[in-house]
Formats: C-alpha cells, structure tokens, sequence
C-alpha cells in the first residue's frame, strides 16, 4: 500500500452563499508547483477523454461548471499496461467544491456529466517538458465509466 501523499486523493472546499451570491472555495488548496493550467470542455455530454498519464507531472482537476467524472489507474508498465488494473472514479462537481489531486505515476481519463461542464487543469510540468511525460492511452484501455 502506497503512502497517502502519492495516492490520488480530493481536497474539500465549500460554498458560502448570501444575498450577495455565492462564493465557491478551497481553501486547502496549495498552488505551490503549478505551473500551468487549461480547462477542458466537451462538445458532447458524456464525452470520453483520455487515457493520459504522467511519470513526473502532478495533475490537480477542479469542476468549474456542472459535473465530470475522473478515473484514475496507476500503470504496471508505461509501454504496454494490463487491461485489469483497478480504477478509481471521482466525480467533481461546481456544486460541491473539491479539488482532486493525482500525484505522479497515474493515468487519467475523464466523461463529462452534462453538456454544461467545464474543468480546470492545473499541472506541474511546463508545457516545454510534456512531451517526454506524456504517456497516452487508448480510451478503451481501461473502462472510464464502469
């Protein structure tokens, strides 16, 4: 069993709402080694995206809007992984702040839950360096969805 600080795991937030609005957080979230960030939006709901993985690069997901599901697998082997390793599934939601983080040594895959949904990428590797940390996937590799 791995250490906690390099499993996948989800940061809390929260929403404060007034009459003011609302005010989605959080705040244990540590921008320390982000380098750089993307969003990602699909142009159908359920949308499969992935597999992609990194050796080196941390990934931090957070919903902006609607819903996405994240799976994550930790590869037995970066040239040619086994089909039936165990997956993880994380569902991020704008109505629930969360942060998922997934340290070095995963792949990810991602559905959008609806036509609406916007995510944020946040990544520690400079896009300079992706090319040599980017290990792709075909999207059947490992079941997404379930």
């Amino acid at each position: 069993m791995e250490p906690d600080e390099l499993r996948p795991r989800i940061i809390d937030g929260g929403l404060h709402v007034d009459a003011r609005g609302v005010v989605s957080f959080v705040n244990d979230f540590d921008f320390k080694g982000v380098d750089r960030f993307y969003t990602i939006r699909a142009h159908r709901p359920q949308e499969l995206r992935g597999w992609v993985g990194h050796q080196r690069d941390h990934k931090w997901f957070f919903a902006v809007q609607g819903a996405t599901l994240i799976a994550v697998v930790k590869p037995d082997r970066w040239d040619c992984p086994s089909s039936g390793l165990p997956v993880e599934r994380f569902v991020l939601s704008a109505a629930m702040p969360q942060v998922l983080h997934v340290p070095p040594g995963y792949a990810t895959g991602s559905a959008n839950l609806g036509a609406d949904a916007i995510l944020m990428v946040f990544s520690s590797g400079r896009i300079e360096d992706a090319k040599v940390d980017d290990h792709r996937f075909a999207v059947g590799t490992w079941s997404i969805t379930e």
